[in-house]
Order: C-alpha cells, then sequence, then structure tokens
C-alpha cells in the first residue's frame, strides 16, 4: 500500500487531507521569538495576524531530518511511502526529508515539487489519486514529473515591504516602488521564483495579471485554478470570479496561503497556480 506524505507548505484544506489519509510534517515558524507548529499550533489566520502587528519578519525553517523519520518510522515494513515537498529552491525540506530517509531506513520515495503553496497541494492530490487507483510509486512519479513540467505558479505582490524587511530588495528600491505604486507579478520556474512583471497601479495590475495567463493556454476548460492569499479574501474571490468569467475553467479553489510563502508575499499577496 502506498502511504502519502508532506510537509504543511501545500496549503490543502484538513478535509482534502482526511479524504486521502495524507500524513503532514509540519514547518516551524518563529514570531518574535516563539516557536510553532504550522497547522498544529498555528493557524494561517493566526500567522497573518501575528506577521501584521510584528516589527520583525517571521521566520520559518523546514522540519528537521530527525521529524521526517520519525513520521516514516509510523509506518510498516510493506508499506510504500511517497514523500512531496516543497521545492528545494525555496526551502531546505526536500534535503531533510532525504536524510530523514536515510535515517529511518524505511522505503521512501522522496519528491522535489519544485513549487509552493497550491502548485504543491495539486500534485499532492494528484499522487493520492493514482495511488488509490493503484498505481505504483514509479508510474505516479512519471505523472508527477509531467504535473511539474506543466505547473504555472505566479505570485502576486501588492506591496513590496516584506520583500525589502527580508533582504531580497534594497530600502531605496522599496521605497521607490511604494510611492509610485508599483506591484510586481513573480513566476515560478524551476523551483525558484523571478520578476515576470511590474505594474504600476491596482487596476494595471489585475488587468496584466489575467493577459499573462491569457498566454499560458488556449483552453482553460480542464483547468484548475489555486489561488492562495494573505488574508484579502474579497481580493481572492473578485480574482476568482474574473477566471470563471473570462476562462470557464473546471474550478477555482481559494485558500488560505501558508507561512513560508506567505512571510514575503504580505498584506495583499496572492499565488495563482494552474497547469
Amino acid at each position: 500500500m502506498i502511504k502519502i506524505l508532506t510537509d504543511s507548505s501545500s496549503d490543502l484544506s484538513n478535509e482534502i487531507i482526511e479524504k486521502y489519509d495524507i500524513t503532514v510534517v509540519p514547518l516551524k515558524v518563529n514570531i518574535d521569538g516563539k516557536d510553532y507548529l504550522e497547522g498544529i499550533d498555528l493557524t494561517p489566520q493566526d500567522f497573518f495576524s501575528k506577521l501584521f502587528s510584528s516589527e520583525n519578519l517571521p521566520k520559518t525553517s523546514q522540519p528537521s531530518p530527525a521529524a521526517f523519520a520519525e513520521a516514516f518510522s509510523k509506518f510498516g515494513e510493506n508499506d510504500e511511502l511517497l514523500c512531496l515537498t516543497i521545492s528545494s529552491g525555496l526551502s531546505g525540506t526536500y534535503q531533510s526529508a532525504c536524510m530523514g530517509k536515510e535515517l529511518s531506513g524505511a522505503n521512501v520515495t522522496v519528491f522535489d515539487t519544485l513549487a509552493g503553496s497550491l502548485a504543491h497541494g495539486f500534485q499532492i492530490i494528484h499522487a493520492a489519486e493514482l495511488a488509490q487507483k493503484g498505481y505504483s510509486v514509479e508510474e505516479i512519479i512519471a505523472e508527477l514529473e509531467r504535473d511539474r513540467e506543466k505547473m504555472n505558479i505566479l505570485i502576486l505582490l501588492d506591496t513590496l515591504e516584506n520583500i525589502v524587511k527580508g533582504g531580497r530588495l534594497s530600502k531605496f528600491q522599496g521605497s521607490l516602488a511604494k510611492i509610485l505604486n508599483i506591484k510586481v507579478i513573480l513566476e515560478g520556474v524551476n523551483g525558484k521564483v523571478e520578476i515576470l512583471e511590474k505594474v504600476q497601479g491596482k487596476k494595471r495590475f489585475q488587468k496584466k495579471t489575467l493577459e499573462v495567463i491569457r498566454h499560458k493556454k488556449e483552453d482553460f476548460s480542464n483547468t484548475i485554478f489555486g489561488i492562495t492569499h494573505t488574508g484579502n479574501v474579497e481580493e481572492a474571490e473578485v480574482l476568482k470570479a474574473e477566471l470563471i468569467q473570462q476562462f470557464h475553467p473546471k474550478d477555482v479553489v481559494v485558500r488560505y496561503m501558508g507561512a513560508t510563502m506567505g512571510t514575503y508575499a504580505g498584506r495583499g499577496g496572492m499565488i495563482i497556480s494552474f497547469k
């Protein structure tokens, strides 16, 4: 029997995790000197409340190899384990899971999704569905590799404040962007994040986002969009309505963003994931 494991950065709902019996190994989040386990004693709502009221950026860290080894060791000798992690370009979680595999000696395949948020989560769901259909680990990995190649990830930054705090952008650049009302669209490329577009003003920002999506595919009828947000529920719902109206997708899923991506996305940030 194939068992699916992952870390807590996938932004999947508890209902999905329970439905597919997914084992989740939590990331650690430190906020103002206090440690939390994501999804255990820190909900997304709590995280963003603390994030926006603190002068310091939270610090996220991958689960330890021992934490993964403990999770792997809970299964029987006849169980095949498949662990899907957040991109190795965004976190050390993949490496930690590989070390946990060696420590546990369990029958584990560790897969780097090269994604975060629901782009990571959608791959987990696909793996779980294939496992239920009786696919082998090798067959599931082949499907996931195709998923990974097709996945689109757009990160919409309404403010660059947290990018500046995190040292990814100078204070001068951040101040200039604020004065000029500059919004940024980032794109996930090979597991890392690159700047795709810089847009002045909110309306142009929304229009440009939809233009970028339109150029990705011709037919969206079988597409499931994932939108994760940092507490800006109304904006996410407006975006959902626009996606439905313009592209007529199979579905649009809206969820809170987790701490790993949410720390840098900041207030008003969103991530759109689809393939």
